[in-house]
């Protein structure tokens, strides 16, 4: 029966709004906001490849990992923390001042900013890895008392975010709760031990989600880390289906264990090494379900048959760093490339904002999704309820990226970079002989000439200065 009603899951078509979507924001805001620190440079997959776990853990650059850094003895997190705030000044000693600050939030801000931003659902942190929860759960903490918000903030940005138009999500930390697990996480083997897998706690943790999904009835449910080994997991899936019919589930609920000796701690960092010198990406085993899967801080080389969404922070950070200066964020043109690359390979990507304690966006940020949106005015046509074409790449001839998008009979170039010269040349395209060309945000179509095996498209005399230029074909090429 079981495994019958796994089979049923696995089933289940990706619901079409998420698939049409394309754009998401992640929201990361919490205790962590306060500190508000960690140190900048590197994103997290690039230290690990070029200095290995440990030294990605011990220097972090994810400011929502405060707590854990700073008890690595000697990280610069800890001796931040030391310099700053005293050795005896717990990372819980920061929630009054957070729960201060908070009382500014304004909500409405931040769902008018990610409709500008051309986003079309957002996913809000409910409770890291901290343990403290942004709304006022039924269930206490059985480690720690009154950690949880009085005022529902989940409430209210949900509430915000329907009325701007855009589906809601919430993110939720299954995996590591350091309030049952108070060990630093320093190296792999810790990470992956690091599950809390008493009955407490997985009776704690499946409440708490069957108590978002009752009273918010998210569109997204997301997981981080992994989920314990909870033989009720496939319950807790088909009632969220139950609950919201065209909701998706993605991809961090593995359920793997590890044994907690030294042995396995040699094998594992030993493993780790290597895959860290010669792999990348994630590695966690399948979960039971999943719609998609979230690479994070990493892009797919190719187009993936399996939906996928690709999480990053604008910098190095998902929660606010005052650490981070401004030009170790992505820039506006960067973000647009990205995406149109994301989305070429049937990718999504959540977008991360980090507010400030008291709710506010800094304007790096916003200048950021406000130069995506401006873009996306103008060429959602080549991104929105689209799929890939056979291939997601190509190039101009002077060495341009180009990513392929269709959608109904029409297929969409998307020129990365600016255009100076009067005419582009797509290398490897060939359309018939009755194809019309537009350049998305003009009217008029362009003339075109097939030069052997290429495209050339000539431009119109004035136009206008952008990252990256589409172009939408129809009748669509077959290539």
């Amino acid at each position: 029966m079981e495994e019958l009603r796994r089979q049923s899951l696995q089933n289940r078509p990706l619901s079409k709004w998420f698939d049409d979507a394309k754009l998401g924001i992640f929201i990361h805001w919490g205790v962590f906001s306060i500190p508000a620190w960690a140190p900048f440079g590197d994103d997290y997959q690039t230290l690990i490849k070029r200095k290995g776990y440990r030294y990605q853990l011990a220097h972090n650059p994810y400011a929502e990992w405060y707590l854990n850094t700073m008890k690595i003895t000697g990280s610069p997190t800890c001796r931040h923390h030391i310099e700053k705030y005293g050795e005896d000044f717990s990372y819980y000693d920061f929630v009054p001042q957070f729960e201060r600050e908070a009382a500014k939030i304004n909500p409405g801000a931040w769902a008018e900013l990610f409709a500008k931003a051309g986003a079309r659902y957002v996913v809000m942190v409910t409770k890291h890895h901290d343990g403290y929860t942004l709304w006022p759960t039924a269930y206490e903490n059985p480690r720690r008392t009154g950690l949880h918000s009085e005022r529902d903030f989940v409430k209210e940005v949900t509430e915000a975010v329907r009325t701007a138009g855009l589906k809601m999500g919430l993110y939720y930390s299954g995996g590591l709760d350091w309030t049952f697990k108070k060990t630093a996480i320093s190296d792999p083997y810790t990470f992956l031990t690091n599950t809390p897998q008493e009955d407490e706690y997985v009776t704690y943790a499946t409440n708490h989600f069957r108590e978002l999904i009752d009273w918010y009835k998210p569109s997204v449910l997301w997981n981080d880390i992994r989920w314990p080994q909870d033989p009720n997991l496939t319950d807790l899936f088909s009632y969220y289906y139950s609950v919201v019919p065209d909701g998706v589930i993605n991809d961090r609920w593995s359920q793997t264990t590890y044994p907690e000796n030294r042995i396995m701690r040699s094998i594992i960092n030993t493993v780790a090494w290597f895959r860290a010198k010669h792999a990348s990406g994630e590695h966690n085993p399948p979960p039971i379900h999943c719609d998609y899967i979230t690479p994070e801080y990493r892009v797919l080389d190719q187009i993936s048959a399996k939906k996928w969404e690709a999480c990053r922070g604008l910098g190095t950070s998902f929660g606010y760093n005052m650490n981070e200066p401004d030009d170790n964020l992505l820039t506006a043109e960067e973000l647009i490339h990205s995406f149109a690359d994301i989305v070429s390979k049937n990718g999504n990507l959540l977008i991360n904002v980090g507010p400030m304690a008291d709710g506010t966006i800094p304007d790096a940020q916003r200048d950021r999704l406000m130069g995506l949106g401006a873009w996306l005015a103008v060429n959602g046509d080549a991104i929105y309820n689209t799929r890939p074409w056979v291939t997601a790449e190509d190039k101009t001839r002077d060495g341009k990226g180009v990513r392929f998008t269709q959608k109904d009979e029409a297929l969409y170039a998307i020129i990365l970079g600016p255009i100076t010269d009067p005419e582009i040349t797509i290398e490897s395209l060939r359309c018939a002989p009755n194809t019309k060309i537009h350049l998305l945000g003009e009217k008029k179509p362009l003339h075109w000439r097939q030069d052997g095996s290429g495209l050339t498209i000539l431009l119109p005399e004035a136009l206008p200065d952008a990252p990256a230029y589409s172009f939408k074909m129809a009748p669509r090429p077959e290539r």
